[in-house]
């Protein structure tokens, strides 16, 4: 199956294992599973960062590398993942949120998140 990991999933992953629920957790470790970091969490880490509401700068920098390392796969934004997220009803203002609701209805995958605005768009969601 294939995740698409949140952006506090991402961060949790590596700072704050024990944020993570034991759902999230074994679905990532889960070896049949395919992981994948969406180009809309990487654009809002850095963001974040570079707005001063996150001191994650190292993981930003070093973004790439560390989803080598995890075996995290990246999923680039596409043209029909845009016009989808643009055409989503207005549940959720968030882009980075709409974003993943898109990709995640495209790719026909749950969301491993827990945020529960995802829900509302029918989007499955692990936690």
């Amino acid at each position: 199956m294939n995740l698409l990991i949140d952006t506090h999933v991402l961060l949790w992953w590596w700072t704050e294992e024990e944020q993570l629920s034991g759902g999230a957790k074994a679905a990532i470790l889960d070896s049949r599973n395919r992981s994948y970091v969406s180009a809309a969490v990487a654009w809002e880490l850095a963001i974040k960062v570079n707005l001063g509401k996150l001191a994650a700068r190292d993981v930003v920098s070093n973004l790439k590398q560390l989803l080598i390392e995890e075996g995290f796969r990246r999923l680039a934004i596409s043209t029909d993942h845009a016009l989808r997220a643009g055409l989503l009803p207005m549940l959720h203002r968030d882009p980075f949120d709409r974003m993943l609701v898109a990709q995640a209805q495209a790719l026909n995958s749950p969301i491993v998140s827990a945020d529960a605005i995802f829900d509302r768009y029918g989007a499955q969601r692990i936690w």
